[in-house]
Protein backbone atom coordinates (compact mmCIF):
# COMPACT_ATOMS: atom_id res chain seq x y z
CA UNK A 1 0.00 0.00 0.00
CA UNK A 2 1.71 3.92 -0.80
CA UNK A 3 1.11 6.59 1.85
CA UNK A 4 1.62 9.93 1.04
CA UNK A 5 3.95 12.37 2.56
CA UNK A 6 2.94 16.03 1.90
CA UNK A 7 6.32 17.91 1.94
CA UNK A 8 5.15 21.78 1.07
CA UNK A 9 2.39 24.19 0.08
CA UNK A 10 2.52 27.26 -1.86
CA UNK A 11 -0.08 29.80 -2.05
CA UNK A 12 -0.44 31.47 -5.84
CA UNK A 13 -2.10 34.82 -6.37
CA UNK A 14 -3.27 35.26 -9.91
CA UNK A 15 -3.84 39.31 -10.73
CA UNK A 16 -5.18 40.34 -13.52
CA UNK A 17 -2.80 42.70 -15.55
CA UNK A 18 -5.07 43.93 -17.94
CA UNK A 19 -5.92 43.12 -21.63
CA UNK A 20 -3.12 42.46 -24.62
CA UNK A 21 -3.18 45.55 -27.12
CA UNK A 22 -3.12 43.35 -30.37
CA UNK A 23 -5.34 40.07 -29.51
CA UNK A 24 -7.66 41.57 -26.68
CA UNK A 25 -6.84 38.66 -24.60
CA UNK A 26 -6.41 39.24 -20.89
CA UNK A 27 -2.95 39.54 -19.32
CA UNK A 28 -2.35 38.08 -16.14
CA UNK A 29 0.84 37.43 -13.88
CA UNK A 30 1.05 35.49 -10.71
CA UNK A 31 2.67 36.27 -7.13
CA UNK A 32 3.88 33.27 -5.50
CA UNK A 33 4.05 33.08 -1.19
CA UNK A 34 6.22 29.78 -0.16
CA UNK A 35 6.71 27.85 2.88
CA UNK A 36 2.97 27.83 3.47
CA UNK A 37 2.32 25.40 6.33
CA UNK A 38 0.98 22.50 4.70
CA UNK A 39 -1.25 21.54 6.99
CA UNK A 40 -3.33 24.98 6.49
CA UNK A 41 -7.34 24.36 4.93
CA UNK A 42 -8.43 26.03 2.44
CA UNK A 43 -10.86 28.47 3.76
CA UNK A 44 -7.47 30.09 6.07
CA UNK A 45 -5.51 29.92 2.40
CA UNK A 46 -8.53 31.76 1.26
CA UNK A 47 -8.78 34.52 3.88
CA UNK A 48 -5.08 35.07 3.91
CA UNK A 49 -5.13 35.39 -0.32
CA UNK A 50 -7.76 38.30 0.72
CA UNK A 51 -5.14 40.16 3.11
CA UNK A 52 -3.11 40.27 0.67
CA UNK A 53 -5.44 41.78 -2.45
CA UNK A 54 -5.47 44.49 -0.52
CA UNK A 55 -1.68 45.20 -0.80
CA UNK A 56 -2.02 44.48 -4.58
CA UNK A 57 -2.09 47.15 -7.51
CA UNK A 58 -3.76 44.68 -9.58
CA UNK A 59 -7.47 42.64 -8.92
CA UNK A 60 -7.55 39.47 -7.76
CA UNK A 61 -8.98 36.99 -10.57
CA UNK A 62 -7.82 33.62 -8.95
CA UNK A 63 -6.16 31.97 -5.67
CA UNK A 64 -4.56 29.04 -6.19
CA UNK A 65 -2.65 26.28 -3.48
CA UNK A 66 0.44 24.45 -5.25
CA UNK A 67 1.47 21.40 -3.15
CA UNK A 68 4.27 18.81 -3.53
CA UNK A 69 4.20 15.21 -1.65
CA UNK A 70 5.98 11.94 -1.81
CA UNK A 71 4.62 8.55 -2.44
CA UNK A 72 6.13 5.99 -1.34
CA UNK A 73 5.61 1.89 -0.24
CA UNK A 74 4.09 2.00 3.48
Amino acid sequence: MAVVDQLSSTLRLVLYDGDDLLTGKPIYVSKSFNNVKTNSNPEQLYQTALAFESLQERPLSAVERRDVSAISEA
